[in-house]
């Protein structure tokens, strides 16, 4: 009876720093011009990989992929976060919430997915070079890009609609800048037990196992890598994997620091961490899409062409 007299939410409160008005300004200003820079580079990427003929390889197929989720993961937050900075109350409705957290849940298990299918292409094309063009054929990593999609929007559906057959009938104060889904589910009026096993085996799922994969097929990489004779040879076939390698490396060393440092018991240190934590959160959410193009176009040669390509083109054609 407790429970059916409290209203039921209908929204939620997003807290962002509303405590810090004078932050908030400064925080605008720089998270839209990271937000133009991601459109901008992952736009870049994606035309050129339609475009430019010499990239239309498994490779640069995932890549542009890859660009076209980064665009899709910052659409569904940061713009929400942008007005969240210019507006005094800041308020979503409970199934904006919803799709908000979908979309963004959705995003990052595909990412986690996609990267372990360009592990795998990379495997294929320096291990197995001579059985490359028959392994990554056109039939086979357009289905394995295709899976990735499914796989993240199936387990974003799961984990969403556990979400929202929650009762929320107290406190609607989200202490974040989005609908974060843990920050969401601290406020459920119920046991949400079985919606923190359910993310814990879909991160084993699609954390754990992608990485378990890159692993592994790094290994072999750089022992076939090892093997080569010639220093050209070898710093050849490393160039091919390199940017791939590092965006692997930011995208989940963020995630392990996000998520394996220590929290503060004082009281104040526990507020100023929660703010900490919250940009933290913000940041890489948009830090990572922001670097992905920079890395390709800085470490591939054949992307780095294409783009000058490009940009030459358009110089042309405006004179």
């Amino acid at each position: 009876m407790e429970v059916a007299n409290q209203s039921i939410v209908a929204e939620f409160v997003l807290l962002g720093l509303s405590d810090q008005p004078r932050l908030e300004k400064t925080f605008f200003v720089l998270i839209l011009l990271m937000y133009l820079v991601i459109l901008l580079g992952n736009g870049v990427l994606i035309l050129v990989t339609v475009s430019d003929s010499h990239l239309h390889m498994p490779m640069y197929f995932f890549l542009g992929n890859l660009s076209f989720l980064d665009i899709c993961y910052t659409t569904s937050s940061i713009p929400l976060v942008l007005d969240g900075f210019l507006t005094p109350r800041k308020t979503i409705s409970f199934s904006g919430c919803a799709v908000q957290m979908f979309l963004s849940f959705a995003m990052g298990a595909t990412e986690c997915v996609l990267l372990g299918m360009m592990a795998f292409d990379r495997y294929v094309a320096i291990c197995n070079p001579l059985r490359y063009p028959v392994v990554m054929s056109k039939a086979a990593y357009v289905p394995m890009a295709a899976s990735s999609w499914v796989a993240g929007g199936a387990n974003s559906l799961v984990q969403i609609s556990l979400a929202v057959q929650l009762p929320f009938c107290g406190d609607n104060v989200v202490n974040h800048f989005i609908c974060e889904i843990l920050a969401v589910l601290k406020l459920a009026c119920a046991d949400i037990s079985i919606n923190v096993i359910s993310m814990g085996v879909a991160n084993v799922i699609f954390l754990g196992v992608p990485v378990l994969f890159i692993f592994v097929s790094y290994i072999f990489i750089l022992t076939t890598i090892l093997r080569i004779p010639s220093a050209e040879g070898r710093r050849k076939a490393f160039s091919t994997c390199s940017a791939h390698l590092t965006v692997v490396v930011i995208f989940y060393g963020t995630i392990l620091f996000m998520y394996a440092k220590p929290k503060s018991k004082d009281p104040l240190g526990a507020d100023k961490q929660g703010v900490s934590d919250k940009l933290i959160s913000l940041f890489y959410g948009v830090l990572i899409p922001m670097l992905n193009p920079i890395i390709y176009s800085l470490r591939n040669k054949d992307v780095k062409a294409a783009v000058r390509s490009l940009v030459s083109q358009k110089c042309f054609t405006q004179r």
